[in-house]
């Protein structure tokens, strides 16, 4: 019970700040997501140097995801403004020289782990900027459309939520067993209605895109966020972990609450820059 009471403070907390953060202004949003990007990016880092032969550098490759962040955001305001990216061109060249003056035991994992950090963690936190500024032709400045990025944590909950009520009470058929034993197709595809369901209310209340639109955001946030879901499963008994990090009391880490959305957020922004192109 207590830890339970714990789990729901926590979560009503975390919900808030990032709902507000979200709603309040671009500024707010900006300084939450990229707090969150760094935090998850030394969280990653701590969990692969934990393993044998793996000596990534936390700080920089924290640098590296903190400027990618600033650079998308930045960009978001200002979109002419393209020359801010080679400031994270210099510390992705730097990651790589590095390893041939440490004379570690192993350049090539840690090649692969820092740049991993980036790619797994710091690209999809900076990818929510391109959801959160939407442009407005060539003579308007860009405009924060806060639905955009929020919508896709309202369905990531949604989703969470409903697939684990549903799959309680009609879960039956494992949806991938050899990973994440609890989860089934039955909890998958209630979850998924009721985002269908938080589709259409979207649609009523922020005509910005078609019904249509809406739901197939819902369903591509659904089906990547389950993915994301099982992909930190895989990293975690892979590692022989429970939890990412503690930073999140009866949470565990930041990795554990954005899992979903680390795969998600990137197939959002395919999916919405492939139905503009018709």
């Amino acid at each position: 019970m207590k830890n339970l009471i714990q789990r729901v403070i926590t979560g009503i907390v975390f919900g808030v700040v990032l709902i507000g953060s979200i709603i309040c202004s671009p500024f707010s949003f900006g300084l939450l997501f990229c707090l969150i990007s760094a935090m998850a990016t030394a969280e990653f880092c701590n969990l692969m140097n934990r393993q044998e032969g793996i000596e990534i550098n936390r700080n920089l490759c924290v640098l590296g995801s903190t400027i990618l962040f600033l650079c998308f955001f930045y960009y978001g305001i200002y979109p002419v403004q393209t020359g801010i990216f080679s400031i994270y061109l210099v510390v992705l060249i730097y990651l790589m020289i590095r390893e041939l003056y440490l004379k570690k035991d192993n350049p090539l994992n840690n090649w692969a782990y820092a740049m991993l950090s980036q790619i797994y963690v710091g690209l999809p936190f900076a990818l929510l900027n391109v959801l959160a500024f939407q442009d407005n032709g060539a003579y308007s400045a860009p405009q924060y459309v806060f639905i955009m990025p929020l919508s896709i944590f309202i369905f990531i909950w949604m989703n969470d939520t409903f697939a684990y009520f549903t799959g309680m009470l009609l879960g039956k058929h494992r949806l991938f067993e050899r990973i994440s034993p609890k989860k089934s197709w039955e909890g998958s595809i209630g979850g998924c209605v009721f985002c269908i369901g938080a589709a259409f209310v979207l649609a009523h209340f922020f005509p910005i895109m078609s019904t249509g639109l809406w739901v197939g955001l819902a369903l591509v946030v659904v089906v990547f966020g389950t993915w994301g879901d099982l992909t930190e499963s895989l990293m975690k008994r892979f590692l022989g972990i429970k939890d990412s990090g503690n930073i999140l009391p009866g949470h565990g880490g930041l990795l554990d609450r954005f899992d979903s959305a680390i795969m998600a957020i990137p197939a959002a922004v395919f999916y919405l820059y492939i139905v503009s192109l018709f």
